[in-house]
């Protein structure tokens, strides 16, 4: 690698894991499901560390069935989606733990591979003033703060029929006035940037794979990136990530060699969403494959090429949690709760160790110099930062979880199939 790009490199990923807001309230609100910059990081400080399923709980809310989707949070309005019976609903609960308002959002639920998920996997996101929320059905709405439907329609109807094994769980970005989307599925693979006032159509952009079978299905999110300058759309899936502009959709670059064409596997789709944080693009792939580090700035196809590559990891891939890059350091979380520590501007290993012995489906997420790594058994490790693996807690509430931890406010909440847990006192 050159030298310069090395430097730069290193500086913008420090800047990236390191910064804080100046002139910001000590709450951070959560808006979407990796957070306010979809990368996992709160900037607050004096979070839990221990608790139980009792112990240092605020507040526990039942809900009306189970769902994997991350709560998002902004100020006193917490929303989550979740199925009830057949029905698939948008809750907003307030910080106090009382419902505010439901609302069904589509009438048909699926489960899915048994225990994983439904479909009402897909995570809302608000801006404060309005919450969106995609179901599994394809069914897209807007509503107001206080409940109010602004439109809805239903994805299929407009772009044709999904053909997904398992769903279209992919959770929409929002960015400013618009949602974006990625539908990737056999039926024809679309991305889309949608006005959210309105939900009225801004582009449309059809993404070219030669993906087969089952790799034509992608459970992955999109994410943006923006620094210097530049904007990109990031679409996850059909064995290749791809960049776009904001503006058009236009594709910028793309990479493929996550399912290398040599030992082709016609099942593997992608689940984990890739991370954007300034200067670097980290990628993850599915089933022990590999992990790409790449610069955003690229042009072109770079998949049969150095170009545009930092560093590329052949094995040890998340298969469903997201990676995480916090001062200077990349962390993957492994579905079976190994943890693997790396240099995030060369891949320098500095640990591969076990957590805890359970699935992991839910994303990493960092607060005040610890990482906190959710298992569905309940068990939440929390690993402090840096190059030395160290647990500082255990903490079970005993209820499966498949969503990501939420931080706002001086709490942590967390969501099972069962409830919303209030972890802490918080700020009210």
């Amino acid at each position: 690698m050159n030298v310069n790009r090395t430097i730069q490199l290193m500086l913008l990923i420090l800047a990236a894991g390191s910064a804080v807001f100046e002139n910001s309230a000590w709450a951070e609100n959560w808006p979407q499901w990796r957070g306010a910059r979809l990368d996992g990081i709160s900037h607050e400080k004096g979070l839990p560390q221990s608790w139980s399923k009792t112990d240092n709980v605020a507040w526990r809310f039942a809900l009306p069935g189970p769902a994997g989707a991350t709560p998002v949070v902004w100020d006193d309005h917490i929303y989550l989606t979740s199925a009830e019976g057949n029905e698939l609903v948008l809750l907003a609960i307030s910080a106090e733990g009382k419902q505010l308002w439901k609302h069904a959002i589509a009438g048909h639920n699926q489960a899915i591979r048994g225990d994983e998920g439904n479909f009402a996997s897909p995570s809302p996101s608000t801006d404060g003033k309005h919450v969106w929320t995609m179901m599994g059905t394809g069914d897209l709405a807007c509503f107001t703060a206080d409940g109010k439907q602004a439109w809805k329609f239903n994805l299929q109807d407009r772009y044709g029929k999904f053909d997904i094994a398992f769903g279209m769980t992919s959770t929409p970005v929002l960015d400013g006035n618009r949602l974006y989307l990625q539908l990737l599925h056999s039926g024809g693979p679309l991305v889309l940037a949608l006005d959210a006032a309105t939900g009225n159509e801004i582009w449309k952009q059809s993404r070219k794979s030669d993906a087969r079978e089952e790799c034509e299905h992608s459970y992955a999110s999109p994410v943006i990136y923006r620094d210097n300058n530049l904007e990109l759309l990031l679409t996850h899936g059909c064995d290749y990530i791809v960049a776009h502009q904001l503006t058009d959709g236009a594709e910028v670059w793309r990479c493929g060699g996550l399912n290398p064409k040599g030992r082709y596997n016609p099942t593997l789709r992608f689940v984990a969403s890739p991370l954007a944080v300034p200067g670097l693009v980290i990628v993850p792939s599915a089933k022990n494959g590999p992990v790409l580090a790449l610069d955003p700035a690229s042009k072109g196809d770079l998949s049969d090429t150095n170009e545009g590559h930092f560093w590329t990891r052949e094995h040890n891939t998340p298969d469903v949690p997201s990676p995480l890059v916090v001062d200077g350091l990349a962390y993957l979380c492994r579905e079976d709760g190994t943890l693997i520590c790396l240099d995030a501007k060369t891949g320098q290993e500095f640990y591969v160790k076990r957590a805890h012995s359970d699935r992991h489906r839910a994303s990493p997420v960092y607060a005040d110099g610890k990482i906190y790594l959710t298992a569905r058994d309940g068990t939440v490790t929390v690993v402090k930062a840096g190059k030395q693996f160290e647990i500082l807690a255990s903490n079970s509430i005993g209820e499966s979880i498949s969503s990501s931890p939420v931080i706002s406010g001086g709490r942590i909440y967390l969501r099972s199939f069962d409830a919303l847990y209030a972890i802490g006192k918080g700020q009210n």
